[in-house]
């Protein structure tokens, strides 16, 4: 190694081009499921209290696995009531209900009812795909969305579109509850 040379200059790297920042945010749905647990076990416990419920055996699981409700009544009345509660546990416990789709009720033996409900982890096929669709005809500039697995990645140069990309997407119904998250 030699020391460079009196008088000559030393040469500095020239920078990088800059690239035009992207700004980003995920589109997706679902439901914290120790919330949905702790909301089940709120609604068994109201159940067993209720003076409506005495004696009916009436009951509400949950399969975390399948992220499944089963609800088990004496009637159809009081497999209504029995949503009810727990619908207005899911609630209080920041559930959105949107997500529950719930199938025709049953009949079970002894002249009961049953009832599941499917709780929608991640934005459907469907959605997502009529999701990516309506962003690009509602025309906003320089924004590209592209699905990636269960959500939908929007991205822009400007923040201001994807704000109003954001709120654009609060107007529409896509048949779940929408979450923004992971917005840089």
């Amino acid at each position: 190694m030699h020391a460079p040379q009196a008088g000559a200059a030393r040469r500095e790297p020239e920078p990088h081009p800059t690239m035009a920042q992207q700004n980003s945010f995920d589109v997706s749905t679902g439901a914290d499921l120790q919330e949905v647990d702790n909301a089940v076990n709120q609604a068994a416990k109201e159940v067993a209290q209720r003076y409506d419920f005495k004696g009916t055996h009436a009951s509400i699981t949950f399969e975390r696995a399948t992220a499944t409700l089963h609800m088990e009544a004496p009637d159809q009345y009081k497999l209504d009531a029995l949503l009810d509660v727990l619908k207005t546990r899911l609630v209080r416990r920041g559930v959105p209900v949107r997500n529950l789709h719930p199938e025709e009720p049953e009949p079970a033996s002894g002249g009961r009812m049953r009832q599941a409900m499917k709780l929608q982890q991640g934005i459907p096929d469907d959605a997502a795909k009529r999701l990516v669709k309506d962003i690009k005809q509602a025309g906003f500039k320089k924004v590209q969305s592209a699905i990636q697995g269960d959500e939908v990645r929007v991205s822009s140069p400007s923040r201001d579109e994807l704000q109003a990309v954001m709120a654009f997407l609060k107007e529409q119904d896509y048949g779940v509850e929408l979450n923004f998250g992971n917005y840089r």
